[in-house]
């Protein structure tokens, strides 16, 4: 722990539609470091996928970085990756410093191609040359360290099952050992006993020094809370609250993250106490976002100033708030 392998640093990233703004991600900063899995949970439009493809920089139209720096420290060196062409960042980054498992990672894989073929198109935009046995062999050897059979390489991915194929995207994704690691909703689309194969295979990455940090993104408090250690809670665009997760668990700052906390419905005795919790309302139009604090119109606590400023992350005992409240 200590050395920061991806930080991002005020960054926004709007979609824009022809003249319209879609405010996405607002003033986002925060920074992982080596040997860290922290979560990133919010509402679907809480800006989640929108953060993951800013930190690899993956950028495409209607999305666009209006400003902002995302910096990858490795083998002693500071790189800015804003600054770099999307032909660099293919060629140099994505894949080996940085690499995602995408949402929908089972359906990731070509259907119509065996995966081997997958995995030598991909090592083919990072070598001019290849030696097809040699990759073979160390694509073999990730699917046993990762519990997928040896030969799964040379099937389709529709002869494999939901579980082995979304480990198959894994080990693909994780081949040339990156740094850093974006699990994008991976067990969204499982079943229970599948979704915890899955998180022991991605924690595993971790303990075997396959990568350095983890962003795990979810929707998913419960889901996180088993392999993190962190957790980013967002909403509208914004961070809102940064904590150690059982910190989080047991005291909720955030009026946001209450009601994420509390709007689950569990057996354990003080759930069934409290009864079930909403949080009144909807997520706004992020074209044209509320003044102040972007929760204040679904917020119990609101007062006046927030409706006119907008709070910022505030340091609380080793914990980070955005709320007026504090």
């Amino acid at each position: 722990m200590g050395n920061i392998v991806i930080q991002v640093e005020n960054a926004k990233a709007y979609y824009i539609v022809e003249d319209k703004y879609v405010r996405a991600i607002d003033d986002v900063s925060l920074s992982i470091e080596e040997g860290e899995v922290i979560g990133i949970v919010g509402e679907s439009g809480s800006g989640k996928t929108t953060l993951s493809n800013v930190m690899l920089m993956n950028i495409k139209k209607p999305l666009s970085l209006m400003g902002g720096n995302i910096k990858l420290y490795t083998n002693g060196n500071m790189i800015e990756l804003n600054k770099l062409s999307r032909e660099e960042l293919q060629k140099n980054i994505w894949g080996k410093e940085t690499s995602i498992i995408p949402q929908s990672a089972m359906n990731a894989l070509m259907p119509t191609k065996k995966i081997k073929d997958s995995i030598l198109d991909v090592m083919r935009t990072h070598y001019d040359k290849i030696e097809e046995e040699d990759i073979i062999a160390k694509a073999q050897a990730r699917f046993e360290e990762i519990g997928v059979s040896r030969d799964a390489i040379f099937r389709y991915p529709f002869e494999l099952s939901g579980g082995m194929r979304q480990r198959a995207v894994i080990a693909v994704a994780t081949l040339l050992n990156p740094r850093f690691l974006i699990a994008d909703e991976p067990t969204s689309a499982l079943d229970v006993s599948t979704q915890k194969m899955v998180l022991k295979t991605i924690q595993n990455l971790r303990e075997m020094n396959i990568v350095k940090s983890i962003a795990f993104i979810t929707h998913d408090i419960a889901t996180v809370r088993q392999i993190a250690e962190k957790l980013i809670v967002m909403y509208a665009g914004k961070i809102v609250e940064m904590s150690p997760i059982e910190e989080i668990i047991e005291e909720p700052l955030h009026p946001y993250t209450k009601g994420l906390l509390y709007s689950v419905v569990t057996p354990e005795p003080e759930v069934k106490k409290r009864g079930i919790y909403h949080i009144p309302g909807t997520p706004p139009n992020l074209m044209h976002p509320p003044p102040g604090c972007r929760f204040h119109p679904r917020c119990e606590y609101r007062m006046d100033i927030c409706e006119k400023e907008e709070p910022r992350l505030k340091d609380i005992n080793n914990r980070k708030v955005a709320c007026f409240l504090y």
